[in-house]
Parts: C-alpha cells; sequence; structure tokens
C-alpha cells in the first residue's frame, strides 16, 4: 500500500504520546485526513486541531464506540485507509498479586480495543479491497520480561492477531503491520497501575535515554506499513534482544530473570 496520497486514516489514543506523533506525522509527511480518537475528548479535539481532523470520544474497550467511530470516519473521510490501534495502557507485577479488576481493565484496552478494532475496520478495507492496519503492540509483546505479564500478555496477543490478519488479508489487498517499539517518552507510565514507584522511575528513565522518540516510532512504523512490511522495531535494542530470544530461547528467559532481578534491588 502506499502512504503518500493524503490517506484517510484513524487513529486511536490520538491525544497524547504516540497516538499524537502518528497524527503530526501524517499529517505533515503524508497529508493525511485524519480522524483523531480518544477516550479523553478534549485531548482528541487538541490533536484534532493542530492536524486539521476531525476529533471523536472512542473507548476502544467498548465495541459500540469502535463501531461509531468507523461510521464517523466514513462521514468524515467517505472510507478509511490506514486505521492506527494505538490506544493502549499498562499494568506491572507479579502473577497472582496483580489484581484481576487490573488484569480486565488491561485486557479491555489492549487487547479487546485491538480486536474491536480489527473486527469492524478489517471488513471494510476488505471490502474496498486495499488498505493497512497499523497494530501498536511493544517489544514486550515478544520478550515476554518478568514482572510485567498483564502488559507482556496484552501485547504478545497483538502480535499474534496481527499475525493471524496479515495471512488472511494476504490476497485482499489490505496491509498489516504490528509496531513493537521498546522504551520511549509517553504518559504510559504515569497512568499505569500495579506498578511501584521504583519500577516507575525505571521504566521513565530508560524512557528519557532513549535516542528514538514518539515522532521517530511513529514515522519508523509508518514506513514499515508503506513498505507492507509485518513487524517494526523501531528499536536496536529490541531488535537484538528478539533475535537472542529466538537464536536461544531458555538462555534469553534466565539471563532476562537476572536483568530484572538485579535492577529491582
Amino acid at each position: 500500500m502506499s502512504l503518500s496520497d493524503s490517506p484517510r486514516a484513524v487513529v486511536t489514543g490520538a491525544g497524547s504520546g504516540l497516538g499524537r506523533a502518528f497524527c503530526l506525522v501524517l499529517a505533515r509527511t503524508r497529508h493525511a485526513r485524519i480522524v483523531c480518537a480518544d477516550i479523553d475528548e478534549a485531548a482528541a479535539h487538541r490533536t484534532a486541531a493542530e492536524v486539521g481532523g476531525t476529533a471523536v470520544r472512542c473507548d476502544v474497550a467498548r465495541v459500540e464506540e469502535v463501531e461509531a467511530l468507523a461510521a464517523t470516519a466514513e462521514r468524515a473521510l467517505g472510507g478509511v485507509d490506514l486505521v492506527v490501534n494505538n490506544a493502549g495502557v499498562a499494568v506491572g507485577g507479579r502473577v497472582g498479586e496483580v489484581p484481576l479488576d487490573d488484569w480486565r481493565w488491561i485486557m479491555g484496552v489492549n487487547l479487546w480495543g485491538v480486536i474491536y478494532g480489527c473486527h469492524v475496520f478489517a471488513p471494510r478495507l476488505r471490502a474496498q479491497g486495499s488498505g493497512h492496519i497499523l497494530n501498536v503492540a511493544s517489544a514486550a509483546g515478544l520478550l515476554a520480561p518478568p514482572g510485567m505479564a498483564p502488559y507482556n500478555v496484552t501485547k504478545a496477543a497483538v502480535v499474534a492477531l496481527s499475525e493471524t490478519l496479515s495471512a488472511e488479508l494476504k490476497d485482499a489487498g489490505v496491509g498489516i503491520t504490528v509496531l513493537c517499539p521498546t522504551f520511549f517518552r509517553t504518559n504510559i507510565a504515569a497512568s499505569s497501575r500495579a506498578v511501584d514507584n521504583k519500577q516507575r522511575a525505571l521504566i521513565e528513565k530508560l524512557m528519557s535515554q532513549s535516542k528514538i522518540q514518539a515522532d521517530d516510532v511513529a514515522r519508523l512504523a509508518l514506513d514499515a506499513a508503506a513498505h507492507n512490511e509485518l513487524y517494526a522495531l523501531p528499536h536496536a535494542d529490541g531488535r537484538w534482544m528478539w533475535r537472542l530470544k529466538r537464536a536461544a530461547p531458555s538462555s534469553f528467559a534466565s539471563m532476562s530473570a537476572k536483568i530484572v532481578s538485579r535492577h529491582s534491588r
């Protein structure tokens, strides 16, 4: 697919962080027409004002709101060429200690939100014979570090969903890309649940030290989508760790446990 000819785009979680970056990059470099969706309606309006787009309040954990988002995009844009399922939250902690309500919360946004986005938009793209879905996962979905089970599980499922869709839509003219970044500055740590202060401080330190930040991640992900690449891993550390895990999975698991243990002291 081409993203160079003013694509009609829908971006969830568009009010801040990576979602806002996607909207800005799409507007500035791809001349896109954008529907900016966020559960925070005021934030969605702020991003929409920056890119000349349409703002929609959407809780992606509710399928009826995702269906309403698609209907709004049809009215505002006359169709959709690119869907960025970006909205996400974070939950940390060990299995058996994380409250089940927090598991349900993150599953609703990170997993069901992407499922609903694909369920609602994939048939539309299939019917028109073109388009692209960009699902935002995480390197955590590939690497499964200890102490992040709820987040890992949702992101690994998004990777699996994307891989499945890629095969299902291969002959329909519709592309799929799954984005798996490591650390960059967003608001996700500040709004996370079941993450202690020490863990949050470490995450925020790693985010701030990254040489590749939200605008770069968005740009590289959109480049991957434009080249119809299934996987987008914008950070070198994520690419190397994924290679190491595939080469020596048991050794990688032991190493990961040791690294996390050292940082948690």
